[in-house]
């Protein structure tokens, strides 16, 4: 079965190395163009392109796939690319273009996506850090037949997965890309041989997950201890939930709830396993601190290099 893939970051890359490694001939690789990023703002490649420079697969870094839009040479390039590709199916991972009708409808067996959720929970751009933050028990993976709609395509394989207490995006992450690999290759074998059964997802339990702005970064120290101790998982790596404490800003990555009381924002206590803050109810200990152009360090290393005392007050953070 000839297969294009449609990728872009680490989680996608993880599953072009299965389809690699299971001996799937890919015929075209769709990727982001490359962005500048570090302190040179270089361009940098893909994780995605990066693989398949490494492997020889073809490659197409179209700015957008609209045949109509600001684009269209690009959309048109990759059009041509994809038609001599000749794939029979096309495996998308955290691309992050949309799909036009066109592409949809090209190979023979559609598009499969790679959705890091149990559909219809949390469709859409974060699914893994919005899993995190509402304090789901499981998450998992999808794969899905794609339509037009977001995420709202016939599911043909899912399989769950435990989120564990101390699960950041990132750990989670990590278990989520290899179990995506795993499923999209058992998804085309039993595509080869006719194997797949769709199922249409239900009308009940659908949510969406957000696009994560860097606005929600900030700690609201009136919310819940809970609540605030999950979104330090939820935006780790990206994009750190922030603190300001007399006009610094500091990075809180970690976290456990504890008991305690006063104002929301005032330091409770300190000491070398953390700094201990009142919440909207009970309190939240910060066990890892990052200072600005600093590196994330246990609680009693930063506290080496930063004065906080109980009795100070974290900034409020204004809804």
């Amino acid at each position: 079965m000839n297969v294009a893939f449609a990728g872009t970051p680490e989680f996608a890359q993880i599953a072009l190395a299965a389809l690699q490694r299971a001996g799937f001939p890919i015929g075209l690789v769709l990727t982001q163009p490359d962005r500048p990023a570090g302190r040179g703002m270089k361009l940098h490649a893909s994780p995605v392109k990066a693989f398949a420079q490494e492997h020889g697969f073809d490659i197409a870094q179209p700015r957008s796939l609209r045949l109509d839009g600001k684009f269209a040479d690009d959309a048109a390039l990759a059009r041509t690319a994809l038609i001599a590709a000749r794939p029979e199916v096309l495996v998308v991972a955290a691309y992050g273009l949309i799909l036009p009708p066109w592409l949809l409808d090209l190979p023979r067996l559609g598009c499969l996506n790679i959705h890091a959720s149990l559909l219809p929970r949390w469709r859409g751009a974060a699914p893994i850090h919005r899993a995190i933050e509402a304090g789901d028990a499981a998450t998992g993976i999808t794969i899905m037949q794609m339509d037009a709609g977001l995420d709202t395509g016939d599911m043909l394989l899912r399989e769950a997965l435990p989120i564990a207490g101390d699960d950041s995006t990132a750990s989670l992450h990590d278990k989520l890309a290899p179990l995506g690999g795993r499923l999209i290759v058992e998804a085309l074998e039993l595509a080869a041989c006719g194997g797949l059964v769709r199922r249409a997802q239900p009308a009940e339990g659908v949510s969406y997950a957000h696009k994560i702005d860097k606005a929600e970064a900030a700690i609201d120290w009136r919310d819940a201890a809970a609540v605030i101790e999950r979104r330090l998982r939820a935006f780790d790596p990206f994009p750190g939930a922030t603190a300001t404490l007399g006009g610094e800003t500091i990075k809180c990555w970690r976290g456990r709830v504890v008991s305690g009381a006063g104002a929301p924002g005032v330091v409770l206590a300190v000491g070398d396993d953390g700094v201990t803050v009142a919440c909207g109810d009970a309190a939240l200990r910060l066990t890892e601190l990052q200072r600005a152009g600093g590196k994330r360090l246990p609680a009693a290393q930063f506290l080496q290099g930063q004065s906080i005392a109980a009795g100070m007050v974290f900034e409020p953070h204004a809804r």
